[in-house]
């Protein structure tokens, strides 16, 4: 009876070791041993693991892929823009025993390090990279906080800035920057525009100056044109020519008239002047009148 007794006993104590002795190591794990406080060279696989019981101590560490959000960091710009900028960072384990070894928490080291690197990569953009140039930024944020992550033995696979937040008189500023940019862009397309415009009904001029029948087609075109569009309106065409006749002939008959006005004027004025009695002659110094026949006498 003891010796069943001392049988079961042992037999118990061979799984209890057997349990503490054996562990599990899943495909995205790597695990490392520390003997009696002292890690090993070697870095356990996926699969079973061995240990010494009471002398062994596994350690597993993740080897995927860790999102983590970086909080939204207030900074000021190179040119003075107050900006609010959040990112997401992107890690995995390299070495895991220096993650093991080297830092105790390297999840909240790694976030802590990103906060500081983004304020930095913030105080040295100006306003134009931080919504143009995202990618230069994406890069020198990565390289900044790769700097000390290597030496944790964890890699950064990609930094990536998510949104930049502005004031609203910034916003402001940009939408009128942007409708006065459009606003240009129209004006310089109409007045290229009108230049075209300008050219060819120069170079239609010169064709119409050497071939006058082409004006009087286009006047009839043009007369098609508006009876079509407006049947209630009578369109009678007037030669340009006439116009240019009459123009011409207007001074002519103007001065005419006046050459016609002025002769009668004259020949009233003769016919009074002969009436005059010549016997009667106003004298210059006494201004009385002298007879003639008298001084004939």
């Amino acid at each position: 009876m003891i010796i069943l007794y001392a049988l079961a006993a042992a037999f118990g104590l061979a799984v209890f070791l057997l349990g503490t002795s054996v562990r599990v190591v899943k495909q995205f794990e790597r695990g490392v041993v520390f003997r009696f406080g002292r890690v090993q060279s070697g870095v356990r696989g996926p699969g079973l693991t061995l240990l010494i019981p009471f002398a062994d101590r596994l350690e597993k560490v993740n080897m995927q892929i860790i999102t983590m959000p970086v909080p939204a960091q207030d900074g000021i710009t190179r040119d003075n823009v107050t900006v609010r900028v959040d990112a997401v960072i992107y890690f995995n384990v390299a070495d895991p025993m220096r993650v093991a070894v080297d830092v105790q928490d390297y999840v909240s080291a790694i976030g802590q390090v990103a906060q500081t690197s983004l304020r930095s990569i913030i105080g040295k953009s100006d306003l134009d990279d931080l919504l143009c140039n995202r990618e230069g930024l994406n890069q020198g944020l990565e390289l900044m906080i790769d700097s000390p992550a290597v030496g944790w033995g964890v890699h950064i696979d990609r930094v990536e800035i998510k949104d930049v937040a502005l004031p609203d008189s910034m916003k402001r500023s940009i939408a009128r920057q942007a409708e006065a940019e459009r606003e240009r862009r129209a004006r310089v397309i109409t007045a290229d525009g009108e230049l075209q415009a300008s050219e060819k009904l120069a170079q239609a001029a010169e064709t119409m100056t050497a071939h006058p029948a082409a004006l009087q087609l286009r006047l009839l075109e043009t007369v098609v044109e508006v009876a079509a569009e407006k049947n209630s309106t009578l369109v009678l065409p007037f030669p340009v020519e006439l116009l240019r006749f009459l123009e011409q002939a207007t001074p002519q008959a103007s001065r005419s008239r006046d050459n016609e006005a002025a002769m009668p004027s004259a020949l009233a004025s003769k016919s009074e002047m002969s009436k005059l009695d010549p016997s009667q002659i106003p004298d210059d110094t006494s201004g009385l009148e002298v007879d003639t026949h008298i001084a004939g006498r």
